[in-house]
């Protein structure tokens, strides 16, 4: 077969073919080293899997839609380092499916934002963010603070986590329940953030 730029240009079934192709070897060429690299693969000393309320906490996260507004990707610049602190790196994330790594800041970097406020400060400003910062535009999320934490999945989550290499003992996952017993989900929600970044901190 004349595989010549016009034959390919003509034919195009044969150019979506190649086209797949392409983008096939090139995105095997750049993914698949990253699954031997240590640096993505292991985690940071110190960096320790959620607990059953983090984790509810996560969940509850990504449920409202919390990563539309805040990445959770500090960037290797002078600019991000000095608002932010420490650039991210992957080890920081390997428990977390799906990392919330992302570009979009309509509210702030939240990558380093465990230990920085205390947790009255974020059921604050969860309530009523503006009570806290006038000038958000966050809407508040008041009922969190009435709705219990839902346990009734969280041991099959960690079982599932387990399956997939996080390092969750048998007690931990018979424990989820009665660790999440009596949490509304602002507690979850408090208690995932209060813990991003700080096994970067504790390493520094």
């Amino acid at each position: 077969m004349n595989f010549s730029h016009e034959t390919i240009e003509k034919n195009s079934a044969l150019l979506i073919v190649l086209i797949v192709l392409v983008i096939a070897v090139g995105g095997l060429v750049e993914i698949v080293p990253l699954y031997f690299q240590r640096s993505t693969t292991e985690p940071v000393t110190g960096l320790k899997p959620y607990t059953a309320v983090q984790l509810a906490g996560r969940d509850i996260y990504v449920r409202e839609g919390c990563y539309n507004c805040h990445s959770q990707m500090i960037r290797p610049f002078r600019a991000e380092t000095e608002r932010y602190g420490h650039y991210s790196v992957a080890g920081e994330f390997v428990y977390d499916r799906p990392f919330q790594w992302g570009s979009k800041r309509t509210g702030p970097d939240l990558a380093r934002v465990g230990g920085r406020y205390s947790d009255e400060w974020h059921r604050i400003h969860l309530d009523n963010p503006r009570a806290l910062v006038p000038e958000s535009n966050m809407p508040a999320y008041s009922w969190l603070a009435k709705s219990p934490a839902d346990a009734s999945s969280i041991e099959t989550k960690l079982k599932v986590l387990r399956t997939l290499g996080h390092p969750y003992s048998d007690e931990d996952i018979a424990g989820a329940s009665r660790e999440l017993a009596g949490k509304t989900e602002q507690d979850a929600l408090i208690a995932y953030l209060q813990v991003l970044g700080t096994s970067l901190k504790a390493k520094q």
